[in-house]
C-alpha cells in the first residue's frame, strides 16, 4: 500500500467548486479496485490550502491500472478544472 498526497492552492472564490468537484469524485475514486481510502482536508490557517490524501494498492496500480481505466476517465472528468492548481504530488510509503 502507498499513499499518495496531493497540495493544492485554491482561491476563495473557487474552492466551493473544488470540494463539490472532489466530492462528487470521491465516489466514482472508490470503485476502482486500486483506491482504497480517500480523504479531503482544508488548512486550517490558510483556507486555500488544500491536501487529498489517497491510499493505492501500489503506485504502479495507481500509474499503470487506474489510469488506464474508464474510472479514471470519470474522476478525472470532475476534478480536471483544478489540475492547473496542483501545488505538489507525490506518493509516500508507510514506514
Amino acid at each position: 500500500m502507498i499513499v499518495e498526497y496531493l497540495r493544492y492552492t485554491i482561491d476563495a472564490e473557487r474552492q466551493a467548486a473544488f470540494i463539490e468537484a472532489y466530492k462528487k469524485a470521491e465516489p466514482i475514486l472508490l470503485s476502482s479496485p486500486y483506491a482504497l481510502a480517500f480523504e479531503l482536508c482544508q488548512c486550517v490557517e490558510d483556507p486555500s490550502q488544500f491536501i487529498i490524501r489517497i491510499e493505492w494498492t501500489s503506485a504502479e496500480d495507481h500509474l499503470q491500472k487506474f489510469r488506464g481505466s474508464q474510472v479514471f476517465r470519470d474522476f478525472f472528468g470532475c476534478v480536471r478544472p483544478f489540475l492547473g492548481d496542483i501545488a505538489e504530488m507525490r506518493h509516500y510509503s508507510a514506514l
